[in-house]
């Protein structure tokens, strides 16, 4: 019996992938947990292993196409027999084949929904959840559609179904992804966005429709200046790790996510998912100068870990995404990020939310300033926090109360007590 490549869950919020490459073709022979194709989504780029050793008799969605979550990509025969028959009748075994989607239009002409009603049942279950947020964001209305015709399983209008029709529409920043170069010139080149920044693009679109705020704060970070200066060889050289900023903003962090579980939650509709656990996303630059953008793997159970453990935790990942050796287990599962545009300067700025979490914080470029201390001037190292929240679940005083603990803990430097 073939078994079936199946397409995994990479991530909150992440309904489909691309197939970007099959890394074995129809007749090659695969040993389990072989890499056998790779998957692309807005999260993470991923090879994903063979569920068993056979012979891949079949390759369902080809390279470059849209695959929903759980469906098969492939099938991979164990049985050599069947896998000789199987490929020289150019089809797999008959048991093997899989069932024929369940007809999901009327079999008679059904007229369109009026423009601004809601989309029919039976057009909503040939949607997957992707394509109809999409629809909603580029306001594609029941009628439109409708007259859609789907390239999917089924007669499913797929995301590439979508996007070739607001191309056609003339959508604002829409572009057709068959020509990613759609115009050069001696002063200019235009192209359509596609792969991994296509699929980034997407989320931050469905992040934007979320109600946010942003909230700031500065923080006094002269003790931890001072105590890293001071300790930044004897930091490397007992614990074999470097001493930067970023672990003591993640401890810090942590303790006021278990302190304040509203903004360690997530939000569906209407239904709250409050996490007992800290599972901390923590942008990250992949490839060996940053050159593939950035990525944001999961650090968990951040609130039961030391400094030490999370700097040890954090080089991990970050040598794992200068490789490109991330995997999907690294990075599914954050309930909260953080973001720190201050180690490439940055001063201040507004962190972008990443639906369905409840909450980003942003950590900002460290730098001296004159500040009044006991009604006398003084030299401080100084640096702005930037709360972004999800006001639905989250209100300004809660932020309020959430920056001024997180304030405090740096500032009064506990983190060895």
């Amino acid at each position: 019996m073939p078994v079936e490549i199946l397409m995994p869950e990479l991530g909150e919020s992440v309904h489909e992938g691309t197939v970007s490459k099959w890394l074995k073709q129809v007749g090659d022979f695969v040993k389990e947990d072989e890499p056998v194709v790779e998957i692309m989504t807005d999260k993470v780029n991923t090879e994903l292993g063979a569920p068993a050793s056979g012979y891949l008799v079949q390759i369902i969605i080809p390279e470059g196409s849209d695959v929903e979550v759980f469906n098969p990509m492939g099938l991979i025969e164990p049985d050599e027999a069947a896998a000789k028959a199987a490929l020289k009748g150019g089809t797999p075994p008959a048991e093997a084949t899989p069932a024929a989607p369940t007809p999901t239009m009327p079999a008679a002409p059904t007229a369109p929904a009026p423009v601004g009603q809601p989309v029919p049942a039976a057009e909503r279950r040939r949607l997957s959840p992707l394509v109809r947020t999409m629809a909603k964001e580029h306001s594609v209305s029941a009628e439109e559609l409708a007259s859609i015709p789907g390239s999917g399983a089924g007669g499913r209008v797929n995301r590439r179904d979508l996007e070739g029709f607001l191309a056609r529409r003339g959508a604002p920043g829409t572009q057709p992804t068959a020509a990613p170069t759609v115009a050069s010139g001696p002063d200019k080149d235009t192209y359509a966005l596609t792969g991994m920044r296509k699929m980034i693009a997407d989320h931050m679109v469905r992040s934007s429709q979320v109600p946010t705020v942003s909230t700031l704060t500065e923080v006094d970070v002269t003790a931890l200046v001072q105590f890293r200066a001071a300790n930044k060889d004897s930091f490397l050289a007992q614990y074999g790790v470097k001493f930067t900023y970023t672990p003591f903003f993640m401890k810090a962090l942590a303790e006021c996510l278990t302190e304040f579980p509203a903004l360690n939650s997530s939000i569906d509709g209407y239904q709250v998912t409050v996490n007992k656990n800290v599972h901390m996303g923590v942008a990250v630059s992949l490839g060996e100068k940053g050159e593939g953008g950035l990525i944001v793997p999961v650090i968990r159970d951040c609130q039961a870990k030391t400094v030490v453990e999370l700097a040890k935790d954090l080089e991990v990942i970050a040598a794992k995404a200068r490789t490109s050796t991330l995997d999907v287990t690294d990075v599914q599962g954050a309930t909260f990020t953080l973001t720190n545009p201050g180690s490439y300067g940055a001063i201040l700025g507004t962190p972008m939310i990443s639906a369905p979490q409840a909450g980003i914080l942003g950590t900002y470029g460290i730098v001296k300033r004159p500040v009044i201390v006991e009604d006398m001037i003084a030299v401080r190292s100084i640096m702005n926090l930037v709360l972004t929240y999800d006001h639905r679940l989250v209100d300004g005083l809660m932020a309020g109360r959430f920056l001024q603990s997180l304030k405090a803990k740096l500032e009064q430097f506990l983190f060895f007590r």
